[in-house]
């Protein structure tokens, strides 16, 4: 039996070993791996995101433990393999901070540096990493972010590296103008589809026209100091929030929304937005 009076992370890894024990673990847990659980890890981080923005900070170490113990199944799942374990991870993981952090730990921990100062030399660091780690002679800027992000924000890890090199607008103003010029763009390749009766081929131009769209709007995000994913969640939670208001209010009326016209479904959502408190 564990000692119930070791550090609860301790404890962790030992109900996560019980569980993983081929004589009277758990089922589910001893059928895992590594990719199984990629899933669960990427809701977890949802939930925690979603409690952060909700400011539930009743729920927010729940989520976090549960976040924390995807990595301890990992760690197990390495350490069955002679992988890793957990202290590997917490080592390397105390590594890196160090090490990026010269201003806090190392040779500048004597001077001060403003924001872009410290990200500027972040990136160095980073940079420096990815060469050191790389297996190929020649390294691209672009290495190493992941494709299983979501897309928004992996186009904005993009667009923060390439910046970082100098491939960047000098303001949000000409980021803003490639958002005009995608749209003209875009309405160009619509009405091209219109005149070929809904081609596939044509749609496809479409998508690509559209998926540039998207893209100039990510850095239209990121000069402004914004992260893409999360005002698309805020939106989202935004149109939902109203949304269910003018189901509500339809629901007053005994008239389904399926029954109301688009003008008059509309006159319900002005009445939704306008109850809501000004910012």
């Amino acid at each position: 039996m564990m000692n119930t009076d070791k550090p609860a992370i301790d404890k962790l890894i030992w109900i996560m070993s019980q569980l993983r024990d081929p004589n009277g673990g758990c089922p589910w847990d001893l059928k895992q791996s590594f990719k199984s659980i990629v899933p669960h890890t990427l809701e977890e981080a949802y939930e925690v995101a979603e409690a952060i923005e909700q400011e539930d900070f009743e729920e927010l170490p729940k989520e976090l433990g549960d976040l924390l113990f995807q990595v301890v199944f990992y760690a197990q799942l390495g350490k069955e393999q002679e992988l890793f374990d957990f202290e590997k991870i917490a080592s390397l993981m105390c590594e890196k901070l160090i090490r990026r952090h010269p201003h806090v730990f190392g040779e500048l921990s004597n001077q001060t540096l403003n924001d872009s100062e410290i990200k500027y030399n972040w990136e160095q660091i980073k940079t420096q990493e990815r060469n050191a780690n790389s297996k190929q002679s020649k390294t691209s800027v672009l290495d190493d972010i992941p494709n299983a992000l979501p897309a928004l924000n992996r186009a904005y890890k993009i667009q923060k590296r390439v910046a970082h090199v100098g491939f960047d607008w000098p303001d949000v103003h000409g980021a803003l103008d490639k958002v005009e010029e995608e749209i003209a763009e875009l309405r160009v390749e619509i009405e091209k589809n219109k005149e070929k009766n809904n081609s596939n081929t044509n749609k496809e131009r479409i998508a690509d026209e559209l998926g540039d769209l998207f893209f100039a709007l990510t850095n239209v995000s990121r000069h402004l100091g914004l992260n893409p994913e999360q005002i698309t969640r805020q939106a989202n939670d935004k149109f939902s929030r109203r949304f269910k208001g003018v189901e509500q209010l339809a629901e007053e009326h005994s008239t389904p929304l399926s029954d109301m016209s688009l003008d008059e479904m509309e006159e319900l959502w002005l009445r939704v937005k306008a109850s809501e408190p000004k910012s």
